[in-house]
């Protein structure tokens, strides 16, 4: 049997995602939304049209083995999947490919790999699922290196322990979510830790990224379940101690936590688990317009509550999710329990919404021991639109459509007077860029102090264009952005292509004292250079 293999061009596996005539009906509504009569379908990219430079370098004969060199493998190992990714593959553009893949089977096979790196000026990317969308996976341009590799650590997949009296996990650094997730269930556990691109993407990377999950309060981040980590660097190993908490200084663990690779590849963490949820109840709420539910989200968030799900849409993005026809705001809101009934929570938190004028479902607060209970109705429309959008992102760029999303966080206080002036901009961007197109927010996180919005833009393209208007758009936006003190990424990272407003935001000083950790644990700037800063 054939294997199964991941589109290099775009999200999921070649098998996956819309057919030809799905993506034909999704081009004629677009043409219909827009009045546009020239949205025709570009083909996918086949391995077959790309024409890779040559390898510039080989790898020692103990380490060839578990080194590729094929198109494909380079190919797949050069993008990650932002729509700036997606729109150079259908380009069939690769003009600066890796000129190796590494498959480590183990961490003495990663460390021999670093090592044959760091000593011939190698340039190494970690590569966990690929599923970054900022630029955090490509190689680096420019620089005197030798030559560029992708150490892909798919093949370090394993939970390797559980203690099940702490409740937690000695888990390899490449799992991938779904496989992660069937290893722990057999133990009654789960790391509840849901990205968008879970399905595609790694503990480690999960680590490296400082990646948002499930929670949309209390538990955002992946933070907030590392205990240990085991990080392999091109000056030795570091390991941190177990530990529920401690006071001892500067912590060790979260020096790698969102390091992207700059400074170590994660091969083990222990993880905090959760018992797997049994009890569960969710309602939709209806709100005459965006700025009361966020009053509402406030309460909630400020009551300590902590819903598992509390996702306010707007209008537009409501309609976009099939939440309802346009016509209202929805708060999506879910609690989840592995120990008791719901009912008193859900009840308080519809009374916030009450309370800012929310229209509450009838048999709202009940508790529920099925997982319908947060997929039906409005709420499991939206669900549905999260986990599919990444399928439908190559059909966009296939039509030439532009489409890109800015998340980022604020306070409260500020929250008003930022998301007006952010979606004028978007607005006036889109409109003074590409003459017509859709702008839409959402809340992806709710804390005491204030919410992670999350904008949406899509617009027609012009042919042969789409990359510059999505540059223009993406420079005015961010840089607003910035200006209004907000954050250049809530949970999407860094990477290359956020590095411009990173720089801004980051403090001077503490940019000093993080260029000289990476001469001490990476004297040579091998790893991931142009991730976070300059080498």
């Amino acid at each position: 049997m054939a294997e199964r293999r991941r589109k290099f061009w775009g999200w999921g596996y070649e098998d996956q995602g819309p057919n030809a005539e799905q993506k034909q009906r999704m081009a004629e509504r677009m043409a219909k939304r827009f009045g546009r009569a020239d949205l025709t379908l570009t083909p996918a990219p086949t391995e077959a049209e790309l024409n890779l430079r040559t390898p510039r370098i080989k790898p020692p004969a103990a380490l060839a083995p578990i080194c590729s060199s094929t198109v494909f493998d380079r190919a797949n190992h050069s993008y990650g999947k932002s729509y700036r990714d997606i729109v150079r593959a259908f380009r069939r553009d690769f003009p600066n490919p890796f000129d190796l893949v590494a498959f480590p089977r183990d961490e003495p096979e990663l460390i021999r790999v670093l090592e044959w790196c760091d000593a011939e000026r190698i340039a190494a990317s970690p590569y966990g699922g690929g599923s970054s969308v900022t630029g955090g996976v490509e190689p680096p341009y420019g620089g005197d290196y030798r030559g560029a590799v992708s150490i892909d650590l798919g093949r370090l997949d394993r939970v390797l322990e559980v203690d099940q009296v702490s409740r937690a996990a000695r888990i390899q650094g490449g799992v991938l979510g779904p496989a992660l997730e069937d290893q722990l269930r057999p133990h009654g556990y789960t790391l509840r830790h849901y990205p968008q691109s879970f399905e595609f993407s790694s503990l480690g990377g999960w680590i490296a990224t400082r990646s948002g999950g499930h929670f949309a309060t209390l538990y955002t981040h992946i933070d907030d379940f590392v205990e240990a980590l085991r990080v392999v660097t091109p000056s030795g190993l570091i390991e941190s101690r177990r530990l529920p908490g401690s006071g001892a200084g500067p912590s060790p663990d979260r020096l790698f936590i969102g390091s992207e690779g700059t400074l170590g590849i994660i091969t083990e963490a222990w993880m905090r688990l959760q018992d797997r949820p049994t009890f569960r109840a969710g309602a939709s709420v209806a709100f005459a317009d965006f700025a009361a539910g966020a009053r509402a989200v406030r309460a909630i968030a400020q009551a300590g509550l902590y819903p598992a799900n509390c996702r306010l849409l707007d209008a537009g993005e409501a309609a976009n999710a099939g939440a309802n026809q346009g016509e209202a705001a929805v708060l999506v809101l879910a609690f989840e329990s592995a120990d008791h009934p719901l009912e008193p929570w859900m009840k308080r938190a519809l009374e916030c919404c009450a309370d800012f004028g929310g229209v509450i479902p009838p048999d709202a607060a009940a508790t529920r021991t099925d997982a319908a209970a947060t997929h039906e109705g409005a709420a499991g429309a939206w669900r549905n639109a999260f986990l599919n959008a990444p399928y439908l992102r190559d059909a966009v760029v296939a039509m030439g459509m532009v489409s890109e999303t800015f998340e980022t966080a604020t306070t409260w206080d500020r929250f008003d007077e930022f998301n007006a002036r952010l979606m004028a901009v978007a607005r006036d961007a889109v409109m003074r860029v590409c003459g017509q197109g859709t702008v839409t927010v959402r809340f992806t996180h709710a804390y005491p102090d204030g919410p992670a919005p999350y904008y949406t833009i899509l617009a027609p393209g012009k042919r042969g264009s789409e990359l510059e208007q999505w540059d223009e758009i993406k420079q005015v936006v961010s840089d607003e952005l910035i200006n209004l003190g907000g954050t250049i990424t809530h949970h999407h990272s860094v990477g290359r292509d956020h590095r411009p407003w990173y720089d801004r935001q980051r403090p001077d000083g503490f940019a000093a004292a993080l260029k000289a950790a990476k001469r001490a644990l990476d004297p040579r700037a091998i790893l991931n250079p142009g991730v976070l800063f300059d080498p």
